[in-house]
């Protein structure tokens, strides 16, 4: 039997008869500019849990220890039970949205060295900028867990921009969150990737023609979301099924 724990803006959290499980259920409703801006994407929610599911596997096959366990529906998953570190890790490869509005650089030039943001969890603070130092001072997490932080974020870069460069994407930046596993076994305590990596939370471009094929076409009316979304879902479902049939 579940319970719901939990609703945020995109996902529902349950309980379920293992307690070293969640259920997770997106849905298809979206949010941008910390709630000001509400709608619904038709189909998200299926779009994002099996597009997430495909992605946390290939990084799992990359050493790269995530939360998932299984997908039991098109829109749910049990995931293993974690306590979110309340930070929000943004990578950056080239400019883009508020990155180009804050130092006046212009969407798409490429970085010259990848960038890492930290900003802190909070909806009703806006998601305030932090560092390393006021991470410490709030004790919201160790030196050790910092550096594992970045560490992993850097090697989830580089697996996720060879793996959507194949499906001809181009990764722009992308935000990702990790939790602590409370699983009650090995792993323990250990640091792993949680939520979701979808164009929810990634900025995807055709490698071709630049064109955006994620949230911002939400974010900035630009039309043909469904279709955005459904185009980078299909591009890594046909790079599934072409990868499983060479192996």
């Amino acid at each position: 039997m579940k319970t719901l724990l939990y609703e945020g803006k995109a996902k529902k959290v349950y309980s379920t008869d293992d307690e070293r499980y969640y259920l997770i259920e997106y849905k298809d409703d979206a949010t941008a500019f910390d709630g000001q801006k509400k709608g619904s994407i038709s189909g998200k929610g299926v779009i994002n849990n099996r597009m997430s599911n495909m992605i946390f596997q290939m990084l799992e096959k990359n050493n790269i220890p995530t939360h998932f366990v299984e997908e039991v529906s098109s829109r749910e998953t049990i995931v293993k039970k974690v306590d979110i570190i309340p930070i929000e890790v943004i990578v950056r490869n080239r400019a883009a949205g508020s990155f180009s509005k804050r130092y006046g650089v212009e969407e798409g030039r490429k970085l010259t060295s990848g960038v890492l943001e930290f900003c802190l969890k909070d909806d009703a603070l806006h998601d305030p900028f932090i560092n390393e130092y006021i991470i410490k001072a709030l004790d919201i997490a160790s030196n050790d867990d910092i550096t594992a932080i970045t560490r992993m974020a850097f090697e989830i870069n580089e697996a996720l921009s060879a793996y959507f460069a194949k499906a001809k994407l181009r990764l722009i930046d992308f935000k990702i969150e990790f939790g602590r596993c409370r699983t009650g076994d090995d792993e323990e305590g250990k640091i792993i990737l949680a939520d979701e990596i979808s164009p929810d939370t990634c900025r995807l471009w055709d490698m071709d023609t630049n064109e955006k094929l994620d949230k911002d076409r939400f974010r900035r009316d630009l039309g043909k979301v469904e279709e955005a979304y459904e185009e980078v879902f299909q591009r890594l479902k046909l790079l599934q099924e072409s990868e499983g049939e060479n192996n």
